[in-house]
């Protein structure tokens, strides 16, 4: 087997493994149920700047849902709208 196989193959089941058990009643495992707002989720996000370095952040899940609903619009924002010299943007 190469070593590019290998390691692809080792990846796809570190990857597999690391996923959650889904609760066939709609809870997770600690009896909350799915989805809930008030739940925090944490995140590792990558530091610009470095190729190793990451920062663990923590929300709940409506902080993260607000957060996605505020880049989505800037994302939109400044696609769709046109700067103009003098136009203040």
């Amino acid at each position: 087997m190469s070593p590019v196989l290998r390691t692809a193959l080792a990846a796809l089941i570190g990857a597999t493994l690391s996923l959650p058990a889904m609760a066939a009643d709609g809870n997770d495992s600690h009896g909350r149920k799915k989805g809930d707002p008030n739940e925090v989720v944490c995140e590792k996000q990558e530091v610009l700047g470095s190729r190793l370095a990451a920062k663990r952040v923590c929300k709940t899940r409506s902080e993260w849902a607000e957060q996605r609903r505020i880049d989505r619009a800037l994302v939109d924002r400044s696609q769709t709208g046109s700067c103009q010299r003098n136009a203040g943007c």
